[in-house]
Order: structure tokens, then sequence, then C-alpha cells
């Protein structure tokens, strides 16, 4: 009764889910203690705890013991839950192990285009599983494990039910071509570069209408202030401070009032002689001729 599957499960893939387990390996997995103890009367929801404590996946190890992944994965078969159960179990990202157990089992039991729909978005999954076989434990990756139930034919020491080929299955129209992660990353780059290009010329472009006299040189400054300036500015910028015959009534009038300001200020000084200033030569004649 314990390993008999539930009443009025489907077949899959023509025959009893339990036999897409190899006889041999079904066999001894009914015989182990972790069957017997711990597998007994287990349902979808109760079977979440056991998948939770599980520490490795793997098939047969030692003596051709079967893992409690193997176990676990036989009493799914045994009980065939519904599919909304195995997506909640693959979307549960806390629980590794559990996901790794239920993408095991929709390979062997779901159609193959519902098969690339389903385990195709895990391979984003990079977090590591320990894998436990005959040569004892070792390190893999999520993404990994799901790649090798897509691509390979035997898996956790069970073979695994034909999968058609995403090319044929393309063609068909039952799914759509697949969606590179690398290429979105890169067409992500180009938007992002050209974006960035994009808002840089407009930028400069702006700057430059903003302030065109910015980036003139200094001397190419001063040439357009010299032209732009007016006639009346250039005008008295260029005249000659020499005296010259042909002047101007303004000149005229300007060097007049700068030379009797000059020469008042002059008078206007309170160090300056009263008297005549007589040399000292003159001034002897002078007395000499009193004198006389």
């Amino acid at each position: 009764m314990a390993n008999t599957t539930v009443r009025g499960a489907q077949a899959i893939h023509g025959q009893n889910p339990q036999y897409l387990v190899e006889t041999v390996i079904r066999n001894r997995i009914y015989e182990s203690p972790y069957w017997k103890e711990e597998c007994f009367a287990l349902t979808a929801e109760t079977l979440i705890d056991k998948a939770i404590e599980l520490k490795f996946i793997g098939g047969v190890y030692g003596n051709q013991k079967p893992t409690q992944f193997l176990c676990l994965l036989l009493k799914l078969l045994q009980i065939q839950p519904e599919k909304e159960i195995l997506v909640e179990y693959l979307q549960a990202d806390e629980f590794k192990y559990l996901r790794a157990l239920a993408a095991l089992y929709v390979r062997m039991t779901f159609r193959s285009a519902e098969v690339y729909g389903i385990l195709e978005p895990l391979l984003k999954d990079y977090r590591k599983l320990r894998y436990r076989n005959m040569g004892g434990y070792h390190l893999t990756y999520m993404d990994e494990f799901v790649y090798s139930l897509l691509r390979e034919e035997r898996v956790c020491d069970i073979i695994l039910p034909r999968l058609a080929k995403r090319s044929v299955l393309e063609e068909t129209g039952e799914i759509g071509p697949r969606k590179s992660r690398l290429l979105d990353a890169m067409e992500g780059r180009d938007d992002r570069s050209r974006s960035q290009s994009r808002s840089r010329s407009r930028s400069r472009s702006g700057s430059q209408r903003a302030s065109p006299r910015a980036s003139l040189s200094p001397s190419r400054r001063e040439t357009n202030e010299s032209r732009t300036r007016p006639p009346s500015d250039a005008g008295n910028r260029y005249v000659s401070q020499s005296p010259s015959r042909s002047r101007s009534p303004a000149a005229g009038s300007r060097n007049t009032s700068s030379l009797s300001s000059r020469s008042r200020s002059r008078s206007g000084s309170p160090y300056r002689s009263r008297s005549r200033s007589i040399s000292p030569d003159r001034k002897d004649t002078v007395m000499s001729n009193g004198d006389t």
C-alpha cells in the first residue's frame, strides 16, 4: 500500500509515473530506511518540510544507496501534485533544494514546450548546490543543474524522458525564440552609451549657444570687441597725444582747458616766489651800477 501510486493519477508518457525511475533504483528506494520512516504518508504540503531539510542532491552513493533527494522525487511521482503546487515550489527562492527537486520532477513529467518555458528562467539562478555521487561530494550550481536537465540524457542516475529540440518547437510555433540574457545586457549597455552621448552632445551645443564668446581665445575676443565698438569710442582710443597742426575744435578746446588748468594749478601753489628771480652774476652787476 505504501508503494502504490495514488488513485486517480494520470499516466505520464504512457506509463505509471513511478516507472520513470529504473526498477533497480526504485527497489532500493523502497528498501531504504529514509523511505520507510520519513516518506510514509507524505502529502504535497508536508513534503515541503522534508525538502527544506535536504543538504545535497544526487543519485546513488556508496553501496548503491539512494539519496534522500531521490526518495522525495519518487514520492512526488507517487502522489502526483497539481501543476500550481509545483510552480509554487519553483518560486520558493529561499529553498534551493526544493527548487531543484521540483525542476527535476517538471523535466520528467511535463511536455517539452512546458519544460523549456518553466526551466529556462531558472538559468538565472547561480546559487551553489552540493552534489553527491559514487565519488563523494562536489559543488555545482543551480544554472548548471538546470542546463544538464535540458541537455543531458541522464541526471542523478535517472534516465530522463526524451525532450524535443528547441529549434523544432520554434519552427512549429509552440514556443517563441529564446531571449538571451547576455544579449539583453549588451543592448542595455548600448542604449545607455547612446543616451549618454546624446546628452553630452546636447549639453555641449547648449553651452556653445548660451555663451559663444567663452569658447574664443583672448586675441579673437579683442578683435571682436574692437570691431563691435561704436565709431566714437574707436576715434577716442586712437587719437594721437602729440600736438598737431590740424586739430578739431573739440580737441583744441580740450587742450586749452587742460593748459589753463595746469597754469592755475601752478599759480595757485603756496610755495611760489612772488619776486623776480635774478641770477648771481646779474645781481652783482646791478649792485655795482647802483653804487656808481
